[in-house]
């Protein structure tokens, strides 16, 4: 349709002087019998008046093929106007009637003929819009001579119509030869004709990614920025585009390229301009920083962009969808432009909330107080949701430049841990922040230091080190890989949508996914992609920040940069802590109260051997008060999370029972065998929108003494993921993971992949809130994503947690504790089944009581750090009602415990 309507325009100029609105309101009947006659005239005047008709009946939907025969005798005419409109009838019915069309072929061959270029062009094109089978094999030989045609109006016509026939029989182009025909005229002497045939050859590529068409070396680029100063706005745009996907040898071409299309900045249109910006900043990439040319070039670029904001609103937020591109990769270039994106009185809410975004991703310590001053402004305003936005962005101000303080805490940090080496460095900063200071915030704080490690280091430790939520920019900010392809494709819808091409252009063409090159001085070879594939890639770090970088802390000490390799690797040596003062540096706490200091013995976190926590070693004599796995008699104290105890209760272990208890034991009865053990059902841990498309849904099991993590890692982004890794955070039982994450394929957008990792309790101590909390980490080549789940505490029910009878009844009077009490509601079981599917999940029976239509099962279960809970569960008959109560030296662990078997015995 719309190249009828252009067809219609120049056809005015051949015209008459009247209007052509007549041929659109006829209401004769039995008008096709009327055209065809006057179709069949032998006045030139009413043939061609007659043709109008048809076209104007054509073009608002009613059929005229009937006159198809009738039309193409008007073909043989020497009158320009009339030949366009009835080629502009062939193209539209060629393809239901394809048998008459072949009629009009002699009549194309012999226009291409024609001594006008005007008509040896438009025979061209006709001939390569009917998209007919029959009529391209006769396209070929006319169209080999309007390739090398005398005038460049036909070789550029001919140029875009072997594109159009390669789209029809991509084959036949090839056997003819064409591509070649094609490539030869990237180096005419019209700039239009360059133009056209790199705009036919881009596309021709686009359906063959793997293609090498566009041999683009530096004698080809230089014929291309030789004919970019004389094309049209348009051919300058195809130009533009095939220079994007060059790469230059080094950056000595790569500055003379920017200098050649730097001009183009300065262009009335702004789609040249886009384009122009995208030359720019991929080449800028193998620019040096500190080269005087960097600096010049990212001045120049700023103000074509701001002209840009002088548009209509829909072109401005075009602009603002490109500009929020280009500031994530390279803010330095509109940095002192904060100005232009300040939000007008009548812009649309589409371009407010552009250029808010904008204007947080520029705010830095300079310019903040402007920002902050104008974001006042705008939470005043009527809209609702642009003054949300605007107050949210308030905090996002906040976090992005706060560094006095971070520094100020970082340093004290750095004191906790290494206090002989920092002890004057603190003191010299400590001094400047209360003396010296005129920053309130940061002298109310240097005080509150001061007076903690003055007096009591220890505490100062632990409020100065203790876990903090984590808090983080909101920025959205787009995910590397899929922002450099979106760099590549500025200018077009992809930079608009912030979606690469493949997301929203259907149909059976491949996508080809482009790439910025690597930046000056990386090492990266930009001359042979063979080259690069096929050497030996840098080694990535697998390492996932440990809790320090989860809390965003400024200082990253210490940590251990290699994830475990082995179920078996000895955790790091940690001295005795208790639970009230729980060692967040792992030994630092230590060195810090000198090395007299000496931890209390009986609730040492994990031993200095390391352990099995399915092995124990063979223990000597316990006393009633000393059972439960090193946990202490001490019950002020809590229990300690580390040191595997005895495997079993030892056989010297006599301690006396009472006779009045002997009873409620059968010894000798059975409880049943044991069902599967418990599994949750997966549920989601990171969001797709958290993990810029990744979303892990997961789940814990136990399987023969293996703790596993099971999770469905799924890509919902549009760019591939791999380098997977993973790391934990210290928790209450020392879960780590006993090996790397086994991703071993790149995961595609839309796919998912199952991934089993087991874990050992082998890993660093510290007690969460809630108990079996996990804080995780997981890396890919997108970023590092942190996420919190809550594993269930039956996985730590370990498979040597049965208890003998008699050291069971001695353990349960001997633990001074108030046992726990719950209540686990709409259980329809009987015990026998409770009892098995406890035990499916190392929960052991040791004995069964009836008394009264109820039955007692009394049970004992261990966890891989040897703590033991005993418990007592009573079962009444025909209630859904179970009674469960627990008694434990670590009473921390009962409610999880208590949790644990609710969910086993509901499942």
């Amino acid at each position: 349709m719309q190249e009828w309507a252009n067809q219609l325009c120049e056809n005015r100029q051949f015209g008459s002087k009247m209007t052509d609105s007549k041929y659109f309101t006829t209401t004769k009947k039995g008008e096709i019998f009327e055209l065809k006659a006057e179709l069949n005239s032998d006045k030139k005047e009413k043939k061609k008046e007659a043709v109008k008709k048809v076209i104007a009946s054509m073009t608002v939907g009613k059929d005229v093929s009937a006159l198809f025969p009738d039309v193409v005798n008007c073909m043989q005419t020497d009158n320009l106007e009339l030949k366009k409109l009835v080629y502009l009838y062939l193209m539209n019915y060629a393809k239901s009637q394809p048998d008459m069309a072949i009629m009009a072929v002699n009549t194309f061959v012999k226009d291409c003929e024609d001594p006008n270029p005007l008509i040896r062009a438009l025979a061209v094109r006709t001939m390569g819009c009917i998209r007919v089978d029959k009529i391209t094999e006769y396209l070929c030989e006319p169209l080999r001579k309007c390739l090398k045609d005398e005038d460049p109006y036909v070789r550029k016509t001919a140029a875009v119509c072997v594109a159009k026939l390669h789209d029809i029989n991509a084959q036949l182009v090839e056997d003819q030869g064409f591509l070649d025909t094609l490539k030869d005229l990237i180096s005419d002497s019209n700039p239009m004709v360059v133009a056209n045939a790199v705009a036919a050859l881009s596309e021709i590529a686009e359906s063959h990614p793997n293609s090498n068409l566009l041999d683009l070396n530096p004698q080809t680029i230089n014929k291309l920025l030789t004919a970019l100063n004389e094309c049209t706005e348009w051919g300058q745009i195809f130009i533009l585009d095939c220079l994007a996907n060059y790469t230059p040898r080094d950056d000595r071409e790569s500055q003379s390229i920017c200098e050649r299309v730097t001009p183009r900045l300065s262009h009335a249109n702004s789609a040249v301009v886009l384009s122009a910006v995208k030359v720019l900043m991929k080449f800028m990439e193998m620019l040096p920083k500190d080269l005087d040319y960097y600096g010049t070039l990212l001045k120049k670029l700023a103000p074509p962009l701001v002209t840009l904001l002088s548009a209509e609103p829909e072109l401005q937020y075009v602009a603002l969808r490109n500009i929020n591109l280009i500031v994530q990769r390279r803010p330095e270039i509109l940095k002192h432009e904060m100005k232009v994106f300040f939000v007008k009185y009548n812009d649309p809410i589409y371009v407010k909330l552009e250029k808010l975004d904008i204007m947080i991703r520029l705010a830095s310590q300079a310019n903040i107080a402007q920002v902050l001053a104008e974001l006042k402004e705008y939470a005043t305003e009527v809209d609702v949701d642009f003054v949300r936005k605007a107050v949210r962005a308030i905090g996002r101000c906040a976090i992005k430049v706060e560094v006095q303080l971070q520094l100020l805490t970082g340093i004290v940090k750095l004191f906790l841990k290494k206090p002989t080496e920092t002890q004057e460095l603190v003191q010299q900063v400590l001094s400047l922040a209360t003396q010296d200071s005129d920053n309130p915030d940061l002298r109310d704080r240097g005080y509150i230091y001061w007076r903690l490690l003055s007096t009591d280091p220890v505490a100062a430790k632990e409020v100065v080190l203790a876990e903090k939520p984590l808090i983080s920019e909101e920025t959205d900010l787009i995910e590397p890989t899929l922002l450099e392809e979106l760099i590549c494709h500025i200018g077009t819808l992809a930079s608009v949508y912030h979606k690469p091409p493949s997301a929203f252009v259907e149909g059976s063409r491949g996508v080809q996914h482009k790439r910025l090159p690597g930046s000056a001085g990386s090492g990266e070879s930009v001359e042979s992609p063979e080259a690069a594939s096929a050497a030996v890639p840098e080694p990535t770090p697998s390492v996932i920040p440990s809790q320090e970088d989860l809390l965003g802390d400024l200082l990253n000490l210490n940590l251990d940069l290699t994830p475990p390799t082995s179920s078996t690797a000895p955790p790091p040596p940690s001295s005795g802590l208790q639970m009230g003062a729980m060692d967040l540096l792992g030994g630092g706490l230590d060195s810090l109260m000198g090395d007299d200091a000496e931890p209390h013995q009986s609730v040492c976190v994990r031993s200095d051997t390391p352990q099995s926590p399915l092995q124990s070693p063979s223990p000597p004599d316990y006393s009633p008060t000393q059972l439960g796995g090193d946990l202490g008699a001490n019950p002020t104290i809590g229990a300690g999370f580390g040191a595997p105890p005895p495997a079993a209760v030892p056989p010297s272990f006599t301690a006396p029972a009472s006779r009045g208890l002997d009873d409620l034991f059968d010894l000798s009865g059975g409880v049943g065998m044991p069902t599967g053990a418990y599994c949750p059902a997966k549920t989601v841990w990171l969001p797709a929108m958290k993990g810029k498309g990744l979303e892990i849904s997961g789940t814990f099991t136990r399987r023969s003494g293996v703790i596993q993590m099971e999770m469905t890692l799924t890509n919902k982004a549009m760019s591939v993921m791999t380098d997977f890794a993973i790391q934990f955070n210290r928790n209450s039982f020392g879960l780590a993971p006993a090996g790397p994450l086994q991703v071993l394929t790149p995961l595609s957008p839309n796919q998912s992949i199952e991934v089993a990792l087991p874990l050992n309790t082998l890993g660093p101590v510290m007690k969460m809130e809630p108990l079996n909390n996990l804080q995780v980490a997981v890396k890919n080549n997108i970023d590092v994503f942190y996420f919190s789940c809550q594993y269930p505490m039956s996985v730590l029910f370990s498979e040597d947690g049965k208890m003998e009878s008699k050291v069971f009844l001695v353990t349960w009077k001997d633990i001074p504790n108030e046992e726990s009490q719950f209540q686990i509601k709409d259980c329809h079981l009987n015990s026998d089944a409770a009892s098995n599917k406890l035990q499916g999940s190392n929960v052991f029976t040791i004995a069964k009581r009836t008394v009264e239509g109820q039955d007692m099962l009394y049970q004992s279960l261990k966890l891989t750090n040897g703590i033991w809970v005993l418990a007592e569960l009573k079962v009444q008959t025909g209630s859904p009602v179970f009674t469960v109560s627990l008694k434990c030296r670590a009473p921390e662990v009962s409610q999880a415990v208590f949790q644990s078997y609710e969910a086993i015995l509901k499942n």
